[in-house]
């Protein structure tokens, strides 16, 4: 209590499980009468304050904050015989409003002597004073409000939905409307998966706002008492907007409701710091990283990676046009069927802190960026967050990338290199934050990868789309005796019940809980060292392709290293980014090149491949094929020809096949130039 009044604090938690053990008709009394009972707890306390500390000014009350109820009520389970007793309910948020101003007290003046009288609020009901108090007035319904004198709480409603495992097998999620007041505002956004503890009320509806009439039709909410986020919804939210200097104007709100000693904080510190000094602990990570899905170490090390992140930017921050840069880091998963894609989504989703789930199949545009609805309280058109708005600061994982609709895909453009969605609807516009790392698979176009062919062809997205992934990593499935083999024993071993556990030295929970404390305490900054060796490891990229003339990095690459050297660094819990840190970071982008960006026609790494779609040795072909073409044409006079006989002719003289499509590339241009001239569709005309 001393500390909380200095502080100045004056919320006290009610840990309910202890009360049950101390004395269980109590606990009974407290869930079946929360009301009363919460009520006689604050005179309690804050006699307690005054008879403690009779020196210090209190300036308000203390108030109790009930959870640990013991019993969990499911979201659809709720029914009139739980109405005015405490509830505990686990969900997660979608909507919360902005802050309602709610009558605390009234202060009345009487129109005719100005004698003024307070009223307080009681159950969320103001009574009107009906008479003056002056004896000497006396004036019945002569009372007017004065708003400037009144006292009012904060409150703010949330929609809250229920949790997955709750939900029966058919059916969709439910949603419940429940107030938060005062201290609890804004402490839980969209996205967070919380459990509540409230007092479950209900309200008669009114057959119209302007009448007094009500139905015999009760409408139900929760007023909440306390808000406990959930460990999943709190691992990556660590790197709050107070530590951003990107979102500097954002209202945060840093609150976390526990009962952990100050002595078990720290024991779990010094676990953690003990785990950062060891020599092994990347290797050690990446195993304890979806530990059922057998090696793919060097994707599991680039996944991990993606989990700390890197950290946020803004470059000129005191000028009007600074920019910001992201620190989140994306990963492409793809390859063939069956090698574990999927597999290795749906634990990342459990151990991603914050994030969303979804099928490339099942999102729309919407569905992913937001949504208007009307609002069943004011009728008023409000936004539904979708999934990349709910996945802020943390990870969307989307499977089935390759079968989103385009219009979907669109959106995805702005997300991942601006952390922004801008919407425009219903009168609503507005920029959302979508600051979320993504993480996507993708299968090839025809269910099998083609080795003869490049990345772009084999997989149905835009190369616009594929340059803003910082790693793009190739999973193929090939025919190999040893490692069948190997893999099957894994398999098999994964249905024996008398199998050992894992080798794993670190548990789900211990990573869950590392990379959140990472996430918090490290902002790795880039020392010269690390400065130095990261323009060298870029110009060696860029000096690989310039002798046979390919794009074999970007500046977008050089960005995308100095994300995964400040994520390697953070992995360490080091403040600084040393040479080590580029060195992995280039190994593992040399990884993810060399089997994404490797052009099949010549064997080199191409970036040009990623970024516009096409390989620098195709348009020099291209280039070639036009260049022959027009010296055939000037010399040949007028003439009208089959494109297929211009075809076979070329190929007689060279002895090398062109593709058709190359071939009408280079007519097609020729066209432009009035060189020729398409009579039909396989027919030119040479002017």
């Amino acid at each position: 209590m001393e500390h909380l009044l200095a502080r100045d604090e004056y919320a006290i938690n009610l840990d309910c499980n202890q009360l049950r053990m101390f004395n269980e008709k109590l606990y009974n009394n407290l869930v079946s009468y929360p009301r009363e009972m919460i009520s006689i707890c604050d005179f309690v306390l804050h006699d307690l304050c005054l008879e403690l500390f009779p020196d210090r000014d209190v300036k308000s009350r203390f108030h109790v904050r009930c959870f640990n109820l013991g019993k969990e009520n499911r979201l659809r389970d709720l029914d009139p015989n739980d109405i005015d007793k405490l509830v505990s309910i686990k969900g997660m948020v979608t909507r919360t409003s902005s802050v309602i101003p709610d009558m605390k007290m009234g202060f009345f003046e009487c129109c005719i002597c100005e004698t003024p009288q307070e009223s307080f609020a009681d159950a969320g009901h103001l009574p009107e004073p009906q008479v003056c108090t002056n004896m000497s007035c006396q004036a019945k319904q002569s009372m007017r409000l004065i708003h400037n004198r009144s006292v009012f709480n904060d409150k703010q409603i949330i929609r809250l939905q229920e949790a997955p495992e709750h939900i029966p097998e058919g059916e969709t999620p439910q949603t419940v409307s429940m107030c938060t007041w005062d201290a609890l505002v804004d402490v839980s956004k969209p996205g967070d998966r919380v459990e509540i503890t409230g007092i479950y009320r209900a309200t008669p509806v009114r057959v119209n706002p302007r009448r007094r009439t009500v139905r015999s039709i009760y409408k139900t909410y929760v007023d909440i008492i306390h808000v406990r986020k959930l460990d999943k919804g709190r691992r990556l939210q660590a790197e709050s907007s107070a530590n951003d200097p990107t979102a500097s104007a954002e209202h945060h709100v840093d609150f976390e409701e526990g009962n952990e000693l100050a002595s078990a904080a720290a024991e779990r510190r010094a676990e953690y710091l003990a785990l950062s000094q060891r020599p092994d602990l990347y290797d050690q990570l990446s195993k304890a990283l979806a530990p059922s899905v057998w090696e793919m170490e060097d994707v599991k090390k680039g996944v991990l990676l993606q989990l700390f992140g890197g950290k946020h930017k803004q470059l000129d921050a005191e000028h009007a046009g600074s920019s910001r840069k992201r620190g989140e880091i994306n990963v492409l998963l793809m390859g063939d069927p069956g090698t574990s894609k999927s597999q290795l989504l749906m634990y990342v989703h459990k151990v991603a802190p914050r994030g969303i789930y979804t099928s490339g199949k099942g999102s729309s545009a919407v569905g992913l960026t937001a949504y208007v609805t009307k609002d069943p309280e004011t009728k008023e058109f409000v936004l539904e967050s979708g999934a990349l708005v709910l996945s802020d600061r943390g990870v969307c994982c989307i499977d089935e990338f390759d079968k989103m609709s385009d219009a979907a895909r669109s959106i995805l453009h702005e997300a991942l290199e601006q952390q922004t969605v801008s919407v425009a609807k219903a009168g609503i516009i507005c920029s959302l934050n979508a600051r979320t790392a993504v993480l996507a698979s993708a299968n090839p176009i025809n269910s099998k990868y083609d080795p003869t062919q490049s990345v772009v062809e084999n997989i149905n997205l835009p190369p616009t789309l594929l340059s803003r992934f910082d790693l793009i990593f190739l999973i193929l499935d090939k025919p190999n005796e040893t490692s069948d083999r190997k893999l099957a024993r894994h398999l098999l071993s994964l249905y024996d019940p008398n199998r050992p556990p894992p080798p794993t030295t670190i548990s789900q929970r211990l990573l869950m809980e590392y990379i959140g404390f990472a996430r918090e305490q490290s902002k790795p900054e880039l020392s010269d060292e690390a400065g130095t060796a990261l323009i060298e490891a870029y110009v060696d990229m860029r000096k690989a392709g310039a002798t046979k003339k390919v794009v074999s990095a970007t500046p977008r690459q050089l960005e995308s290293l100095i994300r995964l050297s400040e994520a390697h660094a953070r992995m360490r819990l080091s403040d600084v980014v040393e040479t080590d840190d580029v060195f992995e970071a280039v190994r593992l982008m040399k990884v993810a090149m060399q089997s994404a960006a490797t052009d099949p026609t010549t064997g080199t790494i191409d970036m040009d491949l990623i970024a516009t779609g096409r390989s620098a040795a195709d348009r020099s072909l291209v280039g070639h094929l036009l260049n022959s073409l027009r010296e055939r044409f000037r010399t040949m006079g007028q003439a009208t020809l089959q494109v297929s006989d211009i075809q076979r002719e070329i190929q007689e003289e060279t002895g090398l096949e062109v593709e058709a499509a190359k071939l009408r590339e280079a007519l097609a241009t020729l066209a432009k130039e009035n060189v020729i001239r398409y009579l039909r569709q396989n027919t030119i005309s040479v002017l």
